[in-house]
């Protein structure tokens, strides 16, 4: 029975493209560059806010030129404007969080995002309160896919790997999920570099977030339809 479910944030939960863009591209037109394609952008994205804007300047400024430093600064401006200005949940999200949280399910937001980024994202989208937990990139000392990411939310929970489950779109979630020992499981929009989710060969890939509710409180039903039996049997052993 899956008891825990951690959720990765950008292109599973909530589509943030565009305002991650936005503010990649302002920070780049503040220091002399020009504005990159949103493709580009959106297969960088993944890995933490940070991480995007390094790997981009090391594209734009393979020179090094620019002070990486003053850069990071500047992006943390632009985002701080952007972050939660075009952010869309995708289909279902909340309804489906809802059904599990009612029916008992502990869920978590793991991601690399910078953590202040992802609690405004997820306060604007109306997400925040379905939530127990979240983790940002800067939470802890390491990030996904490190095994001790996951380790330590199901550690916080109480949990076990074989009761929790990993949502996420990309190759970071899948290989953050196989080697924490939990269920990696995925969605097929997101960002994912730009690659087919398909192409990593989840254990289980959904297409909409009202399957994925399904199939969580189908396994919690179906075990507990299993348990009562045998506790009827124990109570029938102690009657007699």
């Amino acid at each position: 029975m899956i008891e825990l479910i951690t959720f990765d944030l950008d292109g599973t939960l909530v589509d943030t493209a565009g305002e991650i863009v936005e503010a990649a591209n302002l920070t780049l037109v503040d220091f002399g560059h020009a504005a990159q394609p949103r493709p580009l952008i959106e297969n960088m994205i993944g890995t933490g806010a940070h991480a995007l804007m390094l790997q981009l300047l090391t594209r734009v400024d393979p020179q090094r030129q620019l002070d990486r430093e003053r850069v990071l600064a500047r992006f943390e401006l632009r985002y701080a404007e952007t972050a939660g200005t075009v952010a869309q949940p995708y289909a279902d999200v909340l309804a489906s969080l809802q059904r599990l949280r009612a029916d008992g399910v502990r869920l978590a937001c793991v991601t690399n995002k910078e953590r202040r980024h992802a609690q405004h994202v997820l306060e604007v989208t109306a997400l925040a309160d379905c939530f127990e937990l979240l983790i940002g990139g800067d939470t802890l000392a390491w990030k996904k896919p490190d095994p001790r990411v996951l380790q330590h939310v199901i550690a916080q929970f109480g949990s076990t790997p074989a009761r929790t489950a990993h949502v996420g779109d990309s190759a970071i979630d899948l290989g953050a999920a196989r080697s924490a020992g939990v269920a990696d499981w995925a969605v097929p929009w997101g960002y994912n570099a730009g690659r087919p989710i398909e192409q990593d060969q989840p254990t289980r890939l959904f297409h909409s977030f009202p399957q994925l509710a399904d199939h969580v409180l189908a396994l919690r039903h179906a075990d507990e339809s299993v348990r009562q039996p045998q506790r009827n049997l124990t109570a029938d052993v102690v009657g007699q």
